[in-house]
């Protein structure tokens, strides 16, 4: 294949920002063909700006059979991405989704499923793996540089929102609109890196704040803790409501601790392992030489068009994705979690119990602020 047709299905903020640089021919080997917007202004906006270059429908389904594509970028809200790729590989159209790859693990694991039954290529929008400083932690911890994990953190409570934010649309953190709060909406980049670095925790305690700072039903406030299957612990606190607000990653490990924060990459390293010191040494104050190592870790990276750009070369020539569908269940198992262990008020096993988490979501679902409204409410066993 010379040249993938792409499709992008929803055109708000993200779909046009795809659809821009798409259309510069930012992505070699591929064209945008068409796109989907259930909302009439948005494909007016296309007209406007690619003409007929560029294929309009008013549903998703319209572009899925319309036989126009051979793969679709998926930024529509987040309860349709998993239906909407189902419905996508069942018609033989490759898949790129936007994150959160879904709600709850459940439907995730069912987008994996039919990605492995038909053998097309499912890739999520985790751009921030391309960033350089988070690909130099992930290469340091998996060299073992760091040794084995003992302890992570990540306090990540620049997120700041306000009141307005969240009145800006009647889906927005609401259960029946977005599936959750800060955790499902501004989190899921952190928790992939979180895993992706450090591995999936085997289970999880955390208190969550639901309207805790706005006037909102989803959580605005987490603090988490967890633990690993070695043994090794970690917290991870974020929050829409403190500013100034602290991005400050740490993982620990037998051979030294690394500290991504302010965009610099520290190594203070420990010139042998941590837990010998701790048995051989034979003075009560003593501490392992340490060396302050300040990793280079030049530019940003690439975003999101290295991501697009992979998932066309996945298609056309078959090399690796940025993030395979695979990835998306583990970042979710995390989030789901969360909210499990605050719902039951009690610690959440990984892998989920799904069936529970499903219950207790479809509950909240069904009290939403947008069943009551009379909107739209999205039946989450359902299609789009």
């Amino acid at each position: 294949m010379s040249t993938v047709r792409i499709g992008i299905i929803g055109l708000g903020g993200m779909g046009s920002s795809h659809a821009g640089y798409l259309t510069k021919g930012e992505v070699p080997n591929c064209r945008l063909a068409a796109v989907a917007d259930v909302a009439p202004a948005r494909l007016e906006y296309a007209a406007s700006r690619w003409g007929d270059d560029v294929r309009r429908f008013g549903t998703a389904e319209a572009l899925l059979d319309s036989g126009e594509v051979d793969g679709v970028l998926i930024a529509t809200p987040h309860y349709f991405h998993p239906p909407i790729a189902i419905a996508a590989m069942q018609r033989g159209i490759h898949v790129l989704s936007e994150k959160p790859a879904g709600v709850y693990t459940k439907q995730v694991r069912e987008m994996n499923e039919v990605a492995l039954q038909t053998g097309l290529v499912f890739g999520l929008m985790f751009n921030q793996r391309t960033r350089n400083a988070h690909i130099k932690m992930q290469e340091l911890v998996a060299s073992g540089e760091v040794g084995e994990i003992r302890r992570t953190s990540w306090i990540i409570t620049d997120w700041f929102r306000t009141q307005f934010y969240y009145d800006s649309g009647g889906w927005r953190a609401t259960w029946a609109g977005e599936g959750g709060g800060v955790l499902i909406n501004q989190c899921p980049h952190n928790l992939d890196l979180w895993q992706w670095i450090c591995g999936v925790p085997s289970r999880v305690r955390a208190f969550c704040g639901f309207g805790k700072h706005h006037a909102i039903e989803v959580e605005d406030d987490v603090t988490a803790f967890v633990e690993y299957p070695n043994g090794a612990t970690g917290v991870f606190v974020t929050t829409t409501g403190d500013s100034p607000g602290t991005n400050r990653f740490e993982v620990s490990g037998d051979r030294g601790k690394l500290v991504l924060e302010g965009g610099k990459l520290t190594f203070w390293r420990t010139r042998g392992s941590i837990q010998q010191f701790i048995v051989e040494s034979q003075q009560g104050f003593a501490r392992p030489e340490e060396w302050r190592c300040e990793i280079p870790v030049g530019d940003r990276g690439g975003e999101h068009k290295s991501v697009t750009a992979a998932w066309v070369n996945a298609i056309a020539k078959g090399t690796p994705l940025v993030a395979p569908g695979t990835e998306g269940i583990k970042s979710l198992e995390i989030s789901n979690a969360m909210h499990l262990s605050a719902w039951t008020d009690d610690w959440a096993t990984i892998p989920v119990d799904e069936e529970l988490y499903l219950k207790l979501l479809n509950e909240r679902i069904a009290a939403s602020q947008v069943a009551k409204a009379g909107g739209r409410v999205m039946d989450v066993e359902g299609t789009f």
